[in-house]
């Protein structure tokens, strides 16, 4: 009896460690090709299509700029992989959206943290990135104020986090990243020119675009990474982000809700230099075309590297009342304005970019008048959001 007993007792437990054998190669192999494929995607996605192409991770590849600038150099034939955290800043139903945009026009987004340096390291591995259109950030004046950890670990950990990897690749990649007009703060001098100060930000957004802006500087001084920084001012258009005035407008207006409306100093109206996102893309793929070569190798500095800062916006300011005004007619509604003074929450009172250096530089010229833009805008939102009747409430 003891006899039988120890034997089934041996069968049980090799029976137990078959199975757990055989679970533990269920689980290798699974995570095996799961790995491949991965990799195959990335490859896949990276791969160049013309001659003298490209090959670009694109951060913040699911965002409203990211998306756009995505599928441009996909369109000519460059090679994108694009990274994304898919964060709840905003609806991510919306960056959901763009990434099946992207998807069908063969674009593989990642989905992970730009903090990640094991993700990074295995996305530089799987692919010799030729350049980097870092656009990842948390954005917004106003949150800032109820989330600063959120733009410290983005806007400056983040960006760290990816100059590492970049200057420890082999090669070295050209980095292309969005600044922002934001950093001008309270400087009063117009139009902002590259060349104004920018030691007086206004809201803790700007001074982690500031605080971006000389570490970018560290790193192409130490490292040789060629870096173009981009000054942005106020991008719109369609897949736009519903954070920005002119999007919660149009979605309020619709709605029959009021919006509200800041004044500046003085009862003064607001103005913005409000740029096309079309002409955005023009100037972030000039600037990946001239942006050079990076001099460094495996984190060495071979020699000085380009290190440049543009302004990116339409010369043009508009009022934000203007804006409104704008709105109505292509609504074809009346809007409930609510017009108080502009809190103390970040906000400058204007906008105005100098861009005679981009012109000169990156062949940079917006040709998108706001009347035009928000026209494209409203009939991408009426599409997107299905108002068939102009009076519906979504």
């Amino acid at each position: 009896m003891f006899f039988w007993a120890l034997l089934l007792i041996a069968f049980t437990a090799s029976y137990l460690s078959f199975q757990s054998f055989v679970e533990y190669r269920s689980r290798y192999f699974t995570s095996s090709c799961s790995a491949i494929q991965w990799e195959n995607q990335v490859r896949n996605s990276g791969h160049i299509h013309r001659s003298s192409g490209m090959s670009v991770l694109v951060t913040g590849a699911a965002g409203f700029v990211g998306s756009h600038v995505s599928l441009a150099l996909k369109k000519r034939g460059d090679g994108v992989v694009g990274l994304d955290n898919f964060n709840n800043y905003y609806d991510p139903s919306l960056k959901k959206a763009r990434n099946l945009l992207l998807n069908s026009h063969r674009i593989f987004v990642v989905e992970g943290d730009l903090n990640d340096a094991k993700l990074l390291a295995k996305l530089f591995d799987a692919v010799a990135f030729t350049h980097v259109m870092h656009l990842a950030a948390q954005a917004g004046v106003r949150y800032a104020m109820e989330n600063p950890n959120s733009y410290v670990q983005s806007n400056i950990a983040g960006l760290v986090t990816l100059l590492e990897a970049c200057k420890s690749a082999n090669p070295q990649p050209a980095v292309v990243w969005a600044s922002s007009s934001s950093v001008y703060g309270l400087n009063e001098k117009i139009p902002f020119s590259e060349a104004d100060w920018t030691d007086q930000p206004a809201s803790l957004y700007a001074a982690t675009k500031k605080a971006g802006e000389e570490i970018t500087h560290t790193y192409n001084h130490i490292y040789g990474l060629s870096i173009t920084g981009l000054r942005f001012f106020t991008v719109y258009g369609p897949w736009g982000r519903p954070d920005m005035a002119y999007f919660s407008f149009t979605r309020n207006i619709l709605q029959g809700k009021p919006i509200t409306i800041f004044r500046g100093k003085n009862q003064g109206d607001l103005a913005r230099d409000f740029t096309y996102i079309d002409d955005i893309v023009k100037g972030c793929l000039g600037s990946l075309d001239t942006s050079g070569t990076s001099t460094g190798s495996g984190g060495k500095k071979r020699g000085p590297a380009p290190y440049r800062i543009f302004n990116l916006g339409n010369t043009s300011p508009v009022r934000v009342t203007e804006l409104v005004n704008i709105l109505e007619r292509h609504l074809k509604l009346k809007a409930k304005r609510n017009i108080v003074d502009m809190p103390g929450n970040g906000d400058v009172p204007f906008t105005h970019a100098n861009i005679s250096l981009a012109e000169k530089e990156l062949g940079f010229e917006p040709i998108t008048d706001l009347q035009t833009g928000l026209n494209k805008f409203v009939r991408w939102y009426l599409s997107y959001y299905g108002y068939n009747n102009r009076n519906a409430v979504e």
